[in-house]
C-alpha cells in the first residue's frame, strides 16, 4: 500500500509540474499577430539600424509567464515578429526609451532571451553573436509597471542603442 501511495504522489506531482510548465510556456503566444507589424530581414540590410516605433508594456509579468531570468511587464501578443536570414554580421536587438523597458525574444530555436539594463541607461539589448535564421518574436516590457510607454525598437547588425 505505502508503495501505491508513493506512486500516486509521484504521478500526481508530475501532473502538476506539466500543468505548470505548460501555463508558463503559453502566457507569451508567439502565435498571435504581432500589435506592430512583421518585418522581413537579410544580413546587410538597409537602413541600418531598422527602427519600429511602439508601445512597451502589457499586464503580464514575464517573470511569472516565463521564468525568473526575465523581467518586465508584457502583453500576451508579440510586439514584432522578424523574420531574418543572417549574413556574416551579429544580430542586436535593443530599445531605446525614457522610461525603464525590457526585452523578451522567442527566438527561432524556442528558446526565450531576456534582458533589462544591458543597452543604454535603463534600455535593454540583446545580441546574437551567431544568429540563426527564422522567425524572432519580440516583445518590448515596462519594467515594474504595466503602464504603457513610448518606445523605439532597434534592429540592427551594427549598433547597439
Amino acid at each position: 500500500m505505502i508503495r501505491t501511495k508513493s506512486l500516486f504522489a509521484a504521478a500526481s506531482a508530475l501532473a502538476l509540474a506539466a500543468t505548470t510548465l505548460t501555463a508558463a510556456a503559453s502566457a507569451q503566444n508567439w502565435q498571435l499577430n504581432p500589435t506592430y507589424g512583421t518585418v522581413n530581414l537579410s544580413g546587410g540590410f538597409t537602413p541600418d539600424p531598422y527602427w519600429v516605433t511602439l508601445q512597451s508594456g502589457g499586464s503580464i509579468d514575464s517573470a511569472q509567464s516565463i521564468g525568473g531570468h526575465c523581467r518586465g511587464f508584457v502583453a500576451n501578443a508579440p510586439d514584432v515578429r522578424l523574420n531574418f536570414r543572417p549574413g556574416s554580421l551579429p544580430l542586436i536587438i535593443s530599445v531605446a526609451s525614457d522610461s525603464d523597458t525590457t526585452l523578451v525574444i522567442n527566438g527561432p530555436d524556442g528558446r526565450w532571451y531576456c534582458d533589462d539594463d544591458s543597452g543604454q541607461g535603463l534600455n535593454p539589448s540583446i545580441r546574437f553573436n551567431n544568429p540563426q535564421g527564422g522567425q524572432y518574436d519580440i516583445w518590448v516590457g515596462t519594467y515594474g509597471s504595466t503602464s504603457l510607454r513610448n518606445a523605439s525598437l532597434s534592429i540592427s547588425e551594427l549598433y547597439s542603442q
